[in-house]
């Protein structure tokens, strides 16, 4: 056989073990289940068990892959571990949202905004306005108090409980419109019902005028990241915050996910 000959099927060879491999990584994250065994493996894949036990010994001297001495099961290990974290911190929410932020602008005929968190104030980072007579259009980097105005309180309602109790502690509460709740046992109860069903929604709370519904796009520790929202004149708004509330939660699941946030169920 010729030197080229052997030196691309050399190549080839290492290309199908190199999709193989990967092949065995992918579906730990699709398999649904902490541990794989060798079985599940190549019975999902379609490989041999002597081919399965090689990859996986390969990802094992790279730690992508560990395995319990007891069951003989495998798990994901601590460099897949340390790789996700690594994809996880270099995301870009700005640029991640922006096609669902034109597209959810797009289908509900309203505003769409995302809002970043700075401290105990939030500022929108990016909007997209639909194309009609009478629009909502916000400032964006300008700061905005965490308990007044949808955007804000989406954020407030899913921090830990002990940010939440420092937030309102303050002396004062800031009232930016006569509507801006500022009693903390009033806006205790709100975050409450804003974490029941997953938006926080306003009509002129932040400014007179304006509604909107907002919900918290989650990152991988389970904490708001960003805020995704939908605004409008509040006299149309009324009629729409419903509606609009749906096509948001959809939006800001699929971020979510995006995002490594995982829901947990049962």
């Amino acid at each position: 056989m010729p030197q080229e000959t052997r030196a691309a099927a050399r190549l080839g060879q290492s290309a199908s073990t190199v999709e193989r491999a990967a092949d065995v990584l992918v579906l730990f994250a699709e398999a649904g289940r902490r541990t794989l065994g060798v079985t599940e493996i190549a019975d999902a894949l379609g490989l041999s068990k002597p081919a399965v036990h090689r990859i996986l010994t390969s990802l094992r001297s790279r730690r992508l892959v560990q395995i319990d001495p007891e069951t003989r099961r495998y798990a994901l290990g601590l460099t897949a571990m340390r790789l996700g974290l690594a994809y996880l911190d270099h995301i870009d929410v700005r640029r991640l949202a922006a096609a669902d932020l034109a597209e959810l602008s797009r289908s509900t005929r309203e505003t769409a905004t995302l809002s970043s968190r700075v401290g105990t104030q939030r500022v929108y980072v990016d909007q997209v306005t639909p194309d009609r007579e009478v629009i909502m259009s916000v400032s964006l980097g300008v700061p905005f108090p965490l308990h007044a105005g949808a955007s804000s309180k989406a954020f407030l309602a899913f921090l830990p409980e002990a940010e939440i109790e420092d937030y309102l502690s303050v002396d004062h509460l800031s009232r930016l419109t006569d509507r801006t709740v500022v009693d903390p046992d009033a806006l205790r109860l709100e975050l409450s019902a804003i974490r029941r069903r997953g938006y926080a929604r306003s009509f002129a709370e932040r400014q007179s005028g304006a509604a909107s519904v907002a919900a918290p796009v989650f990152d991988h520790h389970g904490l708001p990241a960003a805020v995704v929202s939908v605004c409008g004149p509040v006299e149309r708004f009324r009629g729409e915050a419903e509606s609009c509330a749906e096509a948001l939660l959809a939006v800001t699941g699929r971020l979510s996910a995006l995002m490594g946030h995982a829901i947990e169920t049962g």
